[in-house]
């Protein structure tokens, strides 16, 4: 496979922006390669710049759940591109993608756009403090919430890809205001909350991991995290930037039957554009300026191509009955075609799925927390990622990461896709 054209850019990226990326696992650098440059995209295939073609399923790191260049979705933003860009002010695409939003998630009684899942995370927070006039927060090891200053404590995601789990740059006297508990550990929370009575605001978690690797929460853990916020007066946020829409039409509070006080959306509601939202009870969403104390601002909110594109995409989810049909087939094709790989070449590695989310962890190990995500090997994840890109099929660069099935993969696809893993399977063992 020739990559000639991608290997030039990078090496001129790299005297222009820190590590030749925008965004740190893009680089490669956990699998020992240099990132492919990519040109186009259309369905479930993409193009890097020297034409090779690809099945994805990193799909934006998520958004894609119909797919890439969906034509209904690119109509509507070429339709409000011919108005203008950005005004700055109110649009009544703002008021429609409140409203479907609210509908299909009935905690979010009131929202507020911002431009990425960074932003929504770090507003919720701070909202939460205005609410409960406590000062300290509780977020999971290995959860990753954005870059915000109080997020990047144990964080998941590109944290554990280059194993600097806390940022330089954060000052002692933020991070001290962070508690970190073990995600499925309720033990871990309770003493957490003995320790700092009275003192937490809220308590943040990915409800479905996607940043540590696909990690579901264990039978009642989410129930045990709701009972204990309403008893501690402890405003639960539900990070939904990466589940919301994706695990199902109403996110992992729909498929878990909890109902958060705070959401943090992004990622789908954008269509493929940047975009992130907040929103909950009407009592504490109300709070936010100019309604309430609460400051929160962006010039780009609200931003009519994102929401555009945004209020499309819900509106096919929402009426089509047939997409999460797909997305569970497809994606129920590809775990038991890989198991029945593993199996042959018996290997008892793990495969984590909720729904069109899934990965592969090659360790023998349960993996439910951060530690038991670390038993996995890295080296042999690198060697399977480029025998996978060998071979046509484009993966998330790190083993702590989710990989995405999308509505437009076809059963051909997934065939291909699982012919391509027992060749790299056999490759590697």
């Amino acid at each position: 496979m020739n990559t000639s054209k991608s290997d030039t850019l990078f090496e001129k990226a790299k005297q222009l922006i820190p590590g030749g990326v925008n965004s740190p696992v893009r680089a490669f650098k956990s699998v020992g390669t240099n990132p492919l440059f990519i040109q186009k995209a259309k369905g479930s295939k993409l193009w890097d710049a020297d034409g090779n073609e690809f099945i994805d399923y990193v799909g934006s790191w998520g958004p894609m759940l119909l797919g890439h260049s969906h034509p209904k979705i690119i109509e509507a933003i070429k339709k409000t591109a011919e108005n203008g860009t950005s005004f700055g002010a109110p649009t009544e695409l703002e008021v429609m993608i409140a409203e479907l939003i609210t509908k299909i998630m009935p905690s979010i009684e009131m929202v507020r756009m911002v431009n990425s899942g960074t932003e929504a995370t770090m507003s919720a927070i701070r909202l939460a403090r205005a609410y409960t006039g406590k000062d300290k927060m509780i977020k999971f090891e290995g959860c990753y919430h954005g870059h915000g200053d109080s997020f990047l404590i144990k964080a998941g995601s590109g944290a554990m890809t280059f194993g600097v789990p806390d940022s330089p740059g954060i000052p002692k006297g933020i991070a001290d205001y962070t508690l970190t508990a073990r995600f499925n550990d309720i033990a871990s929370v309770e003493e957490l909350i003995s320790k700092n009575k009275s003192e937490i605001a809220a308590l943040i978690v990915e409800p479905v991991v996607g940043n540590m690797g696909c990690i579901p929460p264990r039978e009642n853990f989410l129930k045990q995290l709701r009972q204990l916020c309403t008893r501690e007066n402890i405003v639960l946020i539900f990070d939904e930037v990466m589940t919301g829409f994706r695990i199902s039409l109403g996110g992992a509070q729909e498929l878990y039957k909890i109902k958060p006080d705070i959401t943090t959306l992004g990622k789908i509601i954008g269509g493929g554009l940047p975009v992130g939202a907040y929103g909950g009870k009407k009592e504490i969403m109300q709070l936010v300026s100019p309604s309430g104390p609460m400051y929160q601002a962006g010039t780009l909110s609200g931003n009519p191509l994102a929401m555009a594109a945004g209020f499309e995409m819900l509106s096919i989810i929402s009426q089509d009955k047939s997409v999460y049909k797909i997305l569970e087939e497809r994606s129920a094709q590809l775990e038991n075609g890989m198991r029945e790989t593993l199996q042959k070449f018996s290997l008892n590695y793990r495969i984590n799925r909720v729904g069109s989310m899934f990965t592969l962890f090659f360790t023998d190990k349960e993996v439910f927390d951060y530690d038991s995500a670390k038993t996995s090997d890295t080296k042999k994840f690198a060697l399977y990622f480029n025998e996978m890109l060998m071979q046509g099929i484009y993966l998330a660069p790190s083993q702590f990461e989710a990989a995405f099935v999308s509505a437009a993969h076809s059963t051909e696809d997934i065939e291909k896709t699982n012919r391509a893993f027992a060749e790299a399977i056999k490759n590697i063992t």
